[in-house]
């Protein structure tokens, strides 16, 4: 049995990719997509219909056909899992919680007209306050939302609060922060500060008996995927899989679920507590403010491409 196929019976593998071909190759149970994900798949010539497809109707209004371009992928996508896939919104709406819950409604909308049930699908929210506050109004409405860009366990907390289904902590951008900052350190294994984020996160979801699953992210390397084997759910590129896949070696279980018999008893963290304890944390500040620049960046060139694409037809 290959590591891959060892990883599946102790965690749910998540395949991090816009690329369908490489999901049907891989067989995933679900998949994520983010902008930056998106904008390299609508560059393969194979999914130009998917781009094509989304400008009907949409010629005069590019943020709708952008729109319904993740959409597309997702429903192309939902063809070869069994289970979700997760849609992100537009980054450049992280700090507004009303456009925020705006705009994933309309997604689920562009899902059902589509014929997929909206159970199907997982709103990707940044983790900002504003984020949090929004997946929580989408939960109460029945919509279930993945809180992305965790770098702290304070952004954790507050999804626990929010009472969000999942939460996408990073791992390796963590790693690259370290590295970058104190680059004298060894960080492999189980040193890696990202690999220990998730498992403090994990740890603590799990002896509270929070419900709120978690999903690692962000891998680079698989011996971090083997650092956090037993996880919920891993979300993991297709390089790394196929790794996984050439590989016999034992995989064990790293983490395992606590047992508790106490519910979560802290106290919800209010908005300055929240603000001020990841401003504590300058690795948790500076990466989930670069990764919502980063997402933008690539949406706006989705829609530049999307441009290009209806001035040509």
């Amino acid at each position: 049995m290959n590591q891959l196929e060892q990883l599946s019976k102790i965690t749910t593998v998540v395949a991090d990719s816009g690329d369908i071909a490489a999901i049907q190759q891989l067989q995933p149970t679900e998949a994520t997509t983010n902008p930056s994900l998106i904008l390299q798949a609508s560059q393969q010539p194979e999914y130009q219909h998917l781009l094509v497809s989304a400008l009907k109707g949409n010629e005069q209004n590019i943020d709708a056909a952008c729109e319904q371009v993740t959409v597309n992928f997702g429903c192309e996508i939902l063809r070869h899992i069994p289970g979700r896939v997760s849609t992100e919104i537009d980054a450049r709406l992280s700090f507004d919680t009303e456009a925020s819950v705006t705009k994933a409604l309309s997604i689920i909308e562009r899902y059902r007209a589509a014929g997929v049930d909206s159970n199907r699908v997982l709103i990707k929210l940044a983790a900002t306050w504003q984020g949090i506050q929004a997946a929580a109004q989408l939960e109460k409405l029945g919509i279930h939302c993945n809180l992305t860009l965790i770098f702290s366990l304070a952004q954790a907390k507050a999804c626990a609060d929010a009472g969000v289904t999942l939460i996408s902590p990073f791992v390796g951008r963590i790693l690259d922060w370290y590295k970058q900052n104190q680059p004298e350190q060894d960080f492999f294994g189980a040193k890696d500060p990202g690999v220990l984020s998730v498992k403090t996160i994990y740890n603590h979801y799990k002896s509270h008996g929070i419900p709120t699953v978690v999903m690692g992210a962000s891998f680079r390397n698989v011996d971090q995927i083997r650092q956090l084997a037993g996880c919920d759910l891993l979300t993991i590129a297709p390089n790394l899989l196929l790794q996984l896949k050439d590989s016999t070696d034992p995989l064990p279980a790293a983490l395992q679920p606590q047992s508790t018999h106490s519910p979560a008893t802290s106290k919800a963290l209010n908005q300055a507590e929240f603000l001020w304890q990841l401003n504590e944390d300058a690795m948790a500040t500076e990466k989930l403010a670069e990764g919502i620049r980063k997402f933008a960046v690539d949406q706006r060139k989705l829609e530049q491409l999307l441009q290009n694409l209806n001035q040509q037809s």
